[in-house]
């Protein structure tokens, strides 16, 4: 096991595109593919890629990094069951990754600059079924702490809480709802929108990178997805 300079392989099927991240020391590579019915058949060969372009091999990796959701049921389940799988193949641990808190993680790394230590942003997810997977998270020096856990929000909510006449300004929004659902949030005087953030390799890659350091692994065994909507 690499103690200082680890090697994880990271992915996300949450949404419709497939995420994926190899970190090796201080180098991350990654890639950004179709989703949907072709994400089954495009994850392994894209992580065997990467590997293969950083000179490793499948017996170099210490953990199987995945996003956990929430998202499509049917891209948490290949998920979770691509890192079981690689992971109890490998005999190696898992590390379970908030979808949501990576589309915060994206943003911020997109423009750091306009983050600060104490900003929160309220990460908004298309669910579908007109509804939104919302969740808040507050940046810290330590990294992410949850605010508020991901719960299902009808369309109406945002202008509830944020629109005209309300007292809350939200310092910043993300996720593929300010763009699903764009007339919903017209009105709210948010300091900053992050509508292309996702679940992105970088975002894998550092929230994997710090999960390990802080040594939140898991027994593939007990590698769950995240699901919020209790129907289909």
């Amino acid at each position: 096991m690499s103690v200082g300079r680890p090697v994880l392989i990271a992915l996300d099927t949450a949404t419709d595109r497939v995420h994926v991240a190899l970190v090796s020391g201080a180098q991350t590579r990654s890639a950004d593919l179709a989703g949907g019915a072709q994400a089954s058949a495009t994850l392994l060969p894209s992580l065997t890629g990467l590997l293969s372009d950083a000179g490793l091999a499948w017996a170099d990796v210490d953990a199987i990094a995945f996003g956990s959701g929430p998202g499509a049921f049917t891209g948490l389940r290949t998920a979770c069951s691509a890192a079981q799988g690689l992971a109890l193949g490998l005999g190696k641990p898992v590390i379970s990754l908030d979808t949501l808190m990576l589309v915060a993680e994206d943003a911020r790394l997109s423009s750091p600059a306009d983050w600060v230590e104490g900003d929160t942003v309220w990460v908004l997810q298309d669910a579908r079924m007109d509804e939104m997977y919302v969740a808040a998270f507050n940046w810290t020096a330590g990294g992410w702490v949850c605010l508020h856990e991901a719960q299902l929000w009808p369309l109406t909510e945002p202008l509830n809480r944020w629109g005209a006449g309300c007292t809350e300004v939200p310092q910043h929004l993300a996720g593929n709802g300010l763009t699903a659902y764009s007339g919903r949030f017209e009105g709210i005087a948010a300091l900053h929108l992050w509508p292309d953030a996702a679940p992105r390799g970088r975002a894998l890659a550092s929230l994997a990178g710090q999960a390990w350091a802080q040594g939140r692994t898991l027994d593939a065994a007990l590698a769950l997805p995240r699901y919020v909507r209790d129907k289909v």
